[in-house]
C-alpha cells in the first residue's frame, strides 16, 4: 500500500467509527429498541467478560487443561464462590489474585 492510500484508510476507518458510534446521540430517543432486545442486551457485558476470562482460566499453553493442577482454573473456581456468597466485587478481585498467587506458589 502507498502512504497515500494508507491515509484514506485511516481517514475512511475514523469516520465510519464517528458515524457508528454517534449515531446513539444524533438519533436519541427517536429509535426504540423492542423491550426483549433491551432485556437481552443487559447481559451483553457479562457475556463478554465471560469470553474474555473463561479462555484464560481453562488453556495452558495451548490446549485445555481442566485438570485440578490447574491454579488459574482453581482461583477461578474460588473466586465464583466468594463472590456468590458475598456479591463483593472488589473483594472477588483480590481473592482470585491472591488464590492464584498461593496455588502457583504451591504448585
Amino acid at each position: 500500500m502507498t502512504t497515500t492510500e494508507i491515509w484514506i484508510t485511516i481517514a475512511l476507518l475514523t469516520l465510519a467509527t464517528i458515524v457508528t458510534r454517534s449515531s446513539f446521540f444524533l438519533l436519541g430517543h427517536a429509535v426504540k429498541l423492542p423491550e426483549r432486545l433491551q432485556h437481552a442486551l443487559r447481559y451483553a457485558p457479562a457475556a463478554a467478560m465471560a469470553a474474555i476470562v473463561a479462555p484464560d482460566l481453562v488453556m495452558v499453553g495451548g490446549a485445555v487443561d481442566l485438570h485440578w493442577t490447574n491454579p488459574r482454573l482453581l482461583a477461578g473456581i474460588g473466586a465464583v464462590v466468594f463472590f456468590l456468597l458475598t456479591k463483593h466485587m472488589l473483594g472477588t478481585i483480590v481473592i482470585g489474585m491472591a488464590l492464584y498467587t498461593a496455588l502457583r506458589l504451591i504448585m
